[in-house]
């Protein structure tokens, strides 16, 4: 298990975030403004995003985030440095988001994961979410089809009585 330590993402964390963004995901890396832009939805009272990043020694070691609007929730992002591959924190990571997608009131959870990325599927499947379909091209600028996954949230259901 990892010895990182999960916390809410802030501004200040973006230069690191940008650095193992870019390192991870060379070719489809986010910008700043897109990370300015999730931030901006992460506080407050109406707040419908969730980012978090994992620090270990002083370092970010990972970072994920969550977006929730309408009962439905969008895993962003969830990225681990490769020295921690293998660890449980991603894994951390995604409990974290699904946490909060509770808290949300979302009753499904959607994603994308590039389909050249057998590490993450499983790890998803691990958690309970299933394959629905396919985003042709959607990594760009490679190219990369998109595997959509969908996890129904335990605990939303509501029953007449």
């Amino acid at each position: 298990m990892s010895a990182a330590v999960l916390r809410e993402m802030r501004w200040w964390d973006l230069e690191p975030v940008l650095e193992l963004e870019h390192e991870l995901f060379p070719e489809d890396a986010w910008s700043p403004g897109m990370f300015w832009s999730e931030l901006a939805h992460a506080r407050g009272p109406r707040a419908t995003r969730r980012y978090l990043v994992a620090e270990e020694g002083g370092r970010i070691v990972g970072y994920a985030g969550l977006a929730a609007a309408g009962g439905l929730g969008d895993v962003q992002t969830i990225a681990v440095e490769r020295g921690q591959w293998g660890t449980g924190l991603g894994a951390r990571l995604l409990t974290d988001l699904l946490q909060h997608a509770t808290a949300f009131e979302c009753e499904e959870v959607l994603l994308e994961v590039r389909v050249d990325n057998t590490r993450a599927q499983k790890l998803y499947e691990r958690f309970g979410f299933e394959p629905i379909g396919f985003r042709r091209g959607y990594y760009q600028p490679g190219n990369i089809d998109a595997l959509v996954m969908r996890l129904t949230v335990q605990g939303t259901e509501t029953t007449d009585g």
